[in-house]
């Protein structure tokens, strides 16, 4: 190990150590100010490659990050490295991974709980439950992986709730009148026509192709997903393996589909149909909300109307949650509250049953 002044007037961190092979290595850094900052990152360098769980917190970070990069999603990591960045870092840049305790934790809990948006609004339950079970993944993997003896998250307890109270979704008499406001743009009734007969998401709905599609058996390939992140277009896998999926279409939306297709000029089986972003979409749904005089609900709730609709034809959660590319059923009985309650039928059948009953003794007397 060295620091040292170099011909540039920069100071140079020198740092030998051994790989998780048992290697031995070298990493060089030239580009320091001052000779506290290469001794610095000698030290957080060194904590890091020998799992030291004294370390700071921000030095754990970057290696917490860093070793999950790998397995996740691009925006997945996009998603984890803001919150991080704007949600826990702030409030624990001073401290070593294994100072923090959960009066810690506490503390900051009640800072996030005290936080306004621009519009004045506390942050929404499910929003606190999300940066919560970040910083709890933060400290697990610490656990698992690098030797902290303990999550001091477990201590201070969850923030926030995992699911929302309500669950909005339109009926088909609100999306009906919605889809008759906005045929005025096609672009938007065909793309809110396929969102709401066929419940995919609307990474799903982006990424679409005119190959996807096969009109004459009525089907729908999904195998892909639109994402822009950073200024750029990116087509993913979908959500999860299940879902790849066929989806069966019904002949009426077979039918505008064709109309849809005729319109857009030199159609190749690899173009994207809808030529779109996600902002797009929510902003022709409040402009069609407010013209058809139905309540505002989010694009990705069209996916729980789709779900009400076929809950109040009567298909099963198995049924459903196949057509959705659920995971399991277990994340389809989250719309268990969606089915309309059978109280009434229960004590209808019941009373139905019972005066058969009192018939069929009346008629042995």
């Amino acid at each position: 190990m060295s620091v040292y002044k170099n011909k540039n007037g920069k100071w140079t961190a020198f740092v030998r150590y051994k790989d998780w092979q048992g290697k031995s290595r070298a990493k060089k850094k030239e580009t320091f100010k001052t000779r506290r900052e290469a001794l610095e990152f000698e030290r957080d360098f060194l904590q890091k490659k020998t799992r030291d769980v004294t370390m700071g917190f921000p030095t754990f970070v970057e290696q917490y990050l860093e070793d999950v990069k790998p397995r996740i999603k691009y925006n997945t990591y996009l998603d984890k490295k803001y919150i991080i960045e704007t949600k826990i870092l702030p409030y624990f840049e001073n401290k070593g991974l294994s100072e923090i305790s959960g009066t810690d934790i506490i503390q900051w809990q009640n800072e996030l709980l005290k936080k306004r948006d621009e519009n004045d609004k506390p942050y929404s339950q499910t929003y606190l439950r999300t940066i919560q079970n970040q910083l709890s993944a933060i400290f697990n993997h610490a656990v698992r992986f690098y030797g902290l003896a303990s999550n001091p998250s477990t201590l201070a307890g969850k923030m926030g709730k995992a699911k929302a109270k309500e669950m909005l979704f339109w009926t088909k008499d609100e999306y009906d009148r919605f889809s008759e406001a906005i045929k005025d743009k096609p672009v938007s009734f065909y793309a809110f026509e396929i969102l709401y007969w066929t419940g995919i998401r609307e990474g799903e709905l982006l990424a679409l192709e005119r190959g996807d599609f096969d009109l004459d058996a009525r089907k729908l390939t999904i195998n892909k997903s639109y994402q822009r992140l950073e200024g750029k277009d990116y087509i993913t896998s979908p959500k999860t393996e299940k879902s790849n999926r066929t989806i069966d279409l019904p002949e009426f939306l077979c039918d505008e589909l064709a109309d849809y297709f005729g319109m857009l000029y030199g159609l190749q089986p690899e173009t994207r149909l809808f030529d779109i972003s996600k902002s797009y979409l929510l902003n022709e749904m409040k402009r069609g909300a407010a013209k058809a005089g139905v309540k505002r609900i989010r694009v990705h709730s069209i996916r729980h109307s789709h779900v009400a609709h076929l809950i109040e034809l009567g298909f099963s959660t198995v049924e459903i949650a196949e057509r959705l590319g659920h995971e399991g059923i277990s994340v389809t009985y989250t719309y268990a509250h969606l089915y309309p309650s059978k109280q009434v039928s229960m004590a209808e059948r019941l009373n139905c049953e019972h005066k058969k009953g009192d018939d069929e003794s009346e008629q042995d007397l």
